[in-house]
């Protein structure tokens, strides 16, 4: 199976997990009216962006997929480091040594003024 082929079960996993939470974030009888406002400002941004997103991948599948591609990139690049870091193993890496040396200068020209000043 390739990683294409099991994007919608990724999607279906990530919408059960979004959905526990929402489940969670719901408050119960006996809750103040300020903690539903705030639950049904969460859902309907939540709502906005499924159907931003839904639009999206309609229009444009490829982006879509060159997203998710970079992103997983992204994380294994991140991943590589941490493990690297724990092994302690060596980053990659060229460098060049650089002496420093005292920069010499011709001596400067006193400044004149071209217009005087008013007193």
């Amino acid at each position: 199976m390739t990683r294409l082929t099991s994007l919608p079960e990724r999607a279906l996993e990530l919408a059960s997990v979004m959905g526990d939470n929402l489940r969670h974030a719901v408050p119960t009888v006996g809750h103040s009216a300020g903690k539903w406002l705030e639950t049904g400002v969460k859902l309907g941004a939540i709502k906005g962006g499924v159907r931003v997103a839904g639009g999206l991948l309609r229009r444009h599948p490829v982006l879509v997929a060159a997203s998710v591609a970079g992103a997983g990139l992204l994380w294994y690049a991140a991943h590589r480091k941490k493990v690297q870091r724990e092994n302690g193993e060596a980053i990659e890496g060229n460098a060049r040594r650089v002496e420093a040396r005292r920069a010499t200068r011709a001596p400067r020209q006193p400044r004149h003024r071209t217009t005087q000043a008013s007193d």
